[in-house]
């Protein structure tokens, strides 16, 4: 039967919508590639740059390949772990996935690989880059999407059987995403160690501040603009018309997402400018920043679930762990030059607790019923909603920190070994960009006692 001319409309705009979001999320390698190049040293700004070029072209033959496949696959066979189909993208369109889905989801897929980069950044050999990328890509994440995104996953929202009757929410994926990258940051960066000389001989921290401040808020706005892609993007589909009402549908849920969002980066923001100036004695725009992004992620969960008033809460608590859990990094010797493990981390983690509390029932319904009447879920345990989904989000927060520690751990372990994860001493003390690269990022960083060029450092070395 032939398809009306209003249900093309729909559909072409649906499409356009969630294209849009796509180029939006993408727009956050950019983010991340500022941010991360002014966090860490001059010597080394060629490098982590180049890592997140990396991290998008190699998780994009790798996503292409098999993880689209094992994240969203679903055919007779499907299972609640893993997908079956679509490998390099055989068989689709097929009706319920297309091309704009895979780009939308391809971009998230890439984003979690430029989370562990910065955990490991200013000592990893680039070829350990191009292994892990390719690995966390293809199929560490895929698998965990599949688990809460697939209508076949066994976490899924969407599933027949729902799991404790309420399957885990998470919408754009405080767990699916930062929890899994900021897991495989923290085995990397725990197996690597500290930076040379980021510890004295007393074990004292010593600073190791970045070099550029105007490139981190540069890629923290970057961040933010994409983050209205990340959520509100989330829900696929714009013109999608609650039952029972004349004016609300996904347009609306849609502007609340993104409302919810900015709150709580922005609460978190305010409290990390406050509480840091309480415990250092001075405004530093470069913590802000991250508290910022630490609201963010936090509210990724259940963006699209609870209130505005909530997301002030959930960016309230989320700049107190941030805050802690850097405070505990120093005391363990822990080096994350990002705080990428911190932020994404811990905040994601506290961003699943936080809509099994505050998720309310109606919103959840729109999110995921499209407002359909009739229908009952269980909702957030503060608000009434017993502890079906509060222990949902529970589940899913240690399933995942145990299956990326399975697999990542030991990948890292492996490449340790072999002796591909950490450059040298000598390379580490002369920056990766001279070292690796072949020059440094900036003409007019080198002086006298540095090597101008790389057979210079060669001959030094020699």
């Amino acid at each position: 039967m032939a398809v009306s001319w209003e249900d093309s409309v729909t559909s072409s705009i649906n499409t356009i919508y969630l294209l849009f979001s796509a180029y939006l999320v993408f727009v956050m390698q950019l983010g991340f590639a500022m941010l991360c190049a002014g966090s860490v040293r001059a010597k080394n700004a060629m490098n982590i740059m180049l890592t997140n070029v990396v991290d998008a072209v190699v998780g994009s033959i790798s996503y292409y390949l098999f993880g689209f496949a094992f994240a969203f696959g679903s055919s007779s066979d499907s299972n609640p772990f893993i997908g079956t189909c679509f490998f390099a993208l055989k068989d689709v369109p097929d009706g319920k996935y297309d091309y704009s889905y895979f780009l939308y989801q391809w971009s998230f897929a890439i984003a979690v690989a430029g989370i562990t980069s910065g955990s490991i950044a200013e000592r990893t050999q680039f070829s350990a880059y191009l292994i892990f990328s390719f690995f966390l890509s293809g199929f560490v994440y895929p698998i965990v999407a599949h688990w809460v995104w697939s209508s076949s996953g066994w976490l899924s929202t969407s599933s027949a059987d729902l799991f404790l009757g309420s399957g885990a929410i998470d919408f754009a994926g405080s767990g699916v995403v930062h929890l899994v990258g900021a897991i495989a940051g923290f085995w990397g960066s725990l197996i690597e160690g500290p930076r040379v000389g980021r510890y004295d001989a007393f074990g004292r921290p010593v600073v190791m501040r970045g070099h550029n401040a105007t490139l981190v808020v540069l890629g923290t706005f970057l961040l933010w603009f994409g983050w209205f892609g990340f959520n509100p993007g989330s829900f696929n589909e714009i013109l999608v018309a609650y039952p029972n009402t004349t004016n609300q549908g996904n347009w609306t849920a849609i502007g609340r997402t993104a409302v919810t969002t900015t709150l709580s980066g922005s609460m978190a923001g305010i409290v990390t400018l406050f509480g840091r100036r309480l415990l250092v004695g001075h405004w530093d725009a470069l913590d802000v920043c991250n508290g910022v992004l630490g609201g963010f992620v936090a509210i990724t969960s259940g963006c699209a679930v609870v209130e505005p008033w909530a997301a002030i809460i959930c960016g309230f608590v989320a700049a107190w762990v941030l805050i802690g859990l850097n405070m505990v990094a120093l005391k363990l010797h822990f080096d994350d030059p990002l705080e990428a493990v911190q932020l994404h981390g811990g905040c994601g983690a506290w961003g699943l607790i936080f809509t099994g509390l505050f998720a309310k029932e109606e919103f959840i319904i729109q999110a995921y019923d499209s407002g359909k009447g009739g229908i009952s879920r269980s909702y957030g345990l503060l608000l009434g909603g017993g502890w079906g989904l509060f222990c949902a989000q529970a589940i899913e927060l240690v399933a995942i920190v145990a299956w990326v520690s399975v697999t990542m751990g030991p990948l890292f372990y492996i490449l340790h070994k072999l002796k591909v994860l950490r450059i040298s001493i000598d390379e580490e003390v002369a920056g990766l960009d001279i070292s690796s690269h072949g020059g440094y990022a900036y003409h007019n960083q080198e002086d006298d006692e540095r090597p101008l060029r790389y057979k210079d450092y060669i001959r030094m070395q020699n």
